[in-house]
């Protein structure tokens, strides 16, 4: 008889998400483990700072408030609850999560995962290595209830609790890699269900349900949500989210490096989409570790320039602020101005008679780029351009953080799992490890035929998702069909990709080739400078970069146009 398959939800894809998902998820349908993402580079300096003020913080506070409900329908249910919500206090969250259970008369037995802490470098704030599956799966067979982490992997909440369940070891690479490409589609919750979608038309995805997975036993998976709540299912929208964030074919963990090539995906039914083939090999030798610190400080002030002269009113502020600075004798260190042309000509409102342009400083004297900026915006309102009025008032400036990647050799880092009984337990580093090497490209498709070519947005023929590593920025393309597949292979290289996005240009691009998902993944290294802490760009999350690309136009082939003007392609 084959093994039920695990079912694994999750109800949150970052600090902030929506706060009924992890009620929703217990009662909507059933579950055997609820896991929540709650980490996200950015979120480590927030509870580094935190940790500052009062030393027993530094954990999610949210996930708490959300176990006041949550923790008596799992219980009653009997659904495990694994979330990295612990962040720099794991045991600290685990203590507070121990107190609620007793506060609400519910008898849960509490575990957590620890060792990700490592000895922080002079001028930093946190260092945390990124753990895998492994503690977590250890706590679950001590019998916990609830197991909280800390820096582990995103993927680690889902390869945990299937490890523990299918009683994987850490050479089962395959089924390791499956669960981590589920975890991955998982992690950020409604970006799976229809969330950021391209192809977000003709759907329903006002309040999309959150996803989850049917794990099996060899690895494979079903991703699907509850039945009846909002968003969608399919291989499109499951598509974006494997390419989110990633890199070349070998997506690498501390469990397992798993095969991005071998993915396969099949729609199942409605709202039901079938991962097979998953391909795992050992994971590299080191661990990947994140910094954080603070970088100094920054301000900003947008100016609203409107109706005629955009481009003069622009030169005049700028050439005011430049005045302003050296009389004061205190330029910031960094100035950067960026005019974007939100106006329209003849336009029916102010608003839209107005364009925006945005003074972005930093530098390491707060008061540089807090009263020097303020004062020298706020002058200038009786004596600069006509119409002069700025979007909010000047403030005295904020700290700005910064992010850094650092690898460390796993047997250096302690990986701990701490049973419900208090009860430590180490865990291992894997003894079987490989060196991380690009893959050999694979052979292109067959080119689509010449033929009649019209200009259109890449966007009619391709979908397209992008996000954030640290300084770098990824962004996912991928198509529907074969024969656009044919035409994407050859047509979006480096080469056009930095014609369709001039920003790119002096920085280095490396393209990866898909042909399971029919996708190409580029990887744009330094877009994002220092990452999204320090907010050095107007996307600092490269979030809607792939949105632009979709938008560029170029010469697309007249027959797949035609495709995709049918009614049906439209849905």
């Amino acid at each position: 008889m084959t093994a039920a398959p695990l079912r694994i939800g999750n109800a949150s894809g970052f600090y902030g998400d929506r706060f009924d998902a992890v009620r929703e998820m217990l009662t909507d349908g059933p579950l055997d483990v609820l896991t929540g993402d709650y980490l996200a580079e950015l979120t480590m300096l927030i509870l580094g700072r935190s940790r500052l003020k009062d030393p027993s913080r530094g954990y999610a506070t949210t996930f708490l408030k959300q176990l006041e409900e949550g923790l008596g329908l799992a219980h009653e249910r009997g659904v495990k609850i694994v979330a990295n919500a612990g962040g720099l206090n794991p045991a600290g969250l685990a203590d507070a999560v121990r107190e609620l259970a007793r506060k609400v008369g519910v008898p849960v037995r509490v575990a957590h995962v620890e060792g990700d802490s490592l000895p922080v470098p002079d001028g930093f704030l946190t260092a945390n290595a990124y753990l895998g599956g492994h503690g977590i799966a250890a706590c679950l067979r001590a019998g916990a209830d609830v197991v909280v982490t800390g820096r582990v992997t995103d993927a680690a909440l889902v390869t945990g609790p299937a490890a523990a369940h299918f009683g994987w070891g850490p050479d089962d690479h395959d089924a390791l890699a499956g669960a981590v490409v589920a975890g991955h589609v998982l992690e950020c919750g409604t970006q799976a269900t229809g969330g950021n979608y391209a192809f977000f038309r003709g759907h329903d995805i006002r309040r999309p349900g959150f996803p989850l997975a049917e794990i099996h036993a060899d690895g494979s998976s079903v991703i699907t949500k509850h039945d009846g709540t909002g968003g969608f299912v399919d291989v499109g929208t499951v598509t974006a989210q494997l390419l989110y964030e990633t890199g070349g074919a070998r997506y690498a963990g501390p469990d397992v490096t798993a095969r991005l090539d071998t993915v396969r995906l099949t729609q199942d039914g409605p709202d039901r989409v079938r991962i097979s083939g998953v391909r795992g090999e050992a994971p590299p030798p080191a661990l990947k570790a994140g910094l954080t610190r603070l970088g100094g400080w920054r301000n900003e002030v947008v100016f609203v320039l409107t109706g005629l002269d955009v481009e003069a009113k622009a030169q005049l502020v700028q050439d005011q602020c430049a005045d302003a600075f050296a009389r004061a004798g205190r330029r910031p260190d960094e100035v950067r101005w960026e005019l974007a042309r939100t106006d329209r000509a003849d336009a029916g409102t102010e608003e839209t008679a107005s364009a925006l342009l945005r003074l972005v400083v930093r530098d390491q004297d707060p008061e540089t780029v807090g009263r020097a900026v303020s004062g020298a915006a706020i002058e200038l309102a009786l004596g600069s351009y006509p119409g002069f009025h700025v979007t909010a008032p000047p403030g005295k400036g904020a700290p700005y953080g910064v992010f850094e990647a650092r690898y460390v050799p796993a047997p250096e880092v302690e990986h701990i799992a701490v049973g419900p009984a208090g009860q430590r337990e180490s865990v291992p580093a894997p003894a079987r490890t490989r060196e991380l090497d690009a893959v050999e490209p694979p052979p292109l498709p067959e080119p689509l035929p010449t033929g009649n070519t019209r200009s259109a947005p890449l966007g009619r023929i391709a979908g397209a998702r992008s996000g954030d590593k640290g300084g770098d920025a990824n962004i996912g393309v991928w198509v529907r069909t074969d024969d656009a597949w044919r035409w994407l292979a050859h047509e979006l290289t480096v080469e056009r990709l930095r014609e369709l996005l001039p920003e790119t240009a002096g920085l280095t691009v490396v393209r990866h080739v898909l042909p399971n998902l029919c996708a190409l993944n580029f990887v744009v290294h330094g877009l994002l400078g220092e990452g999204v802490a320090a907010q050095a760009r107007f996307d600092p999350q490269a979030k809607a970069v792939g949105e632009w690309l979709r938008s560029r136009h170029l010469p697309v082939p007249v027959a797949l146009l035609d495709t995709t003007d049918a009614p049906e392609a439209q849905a």
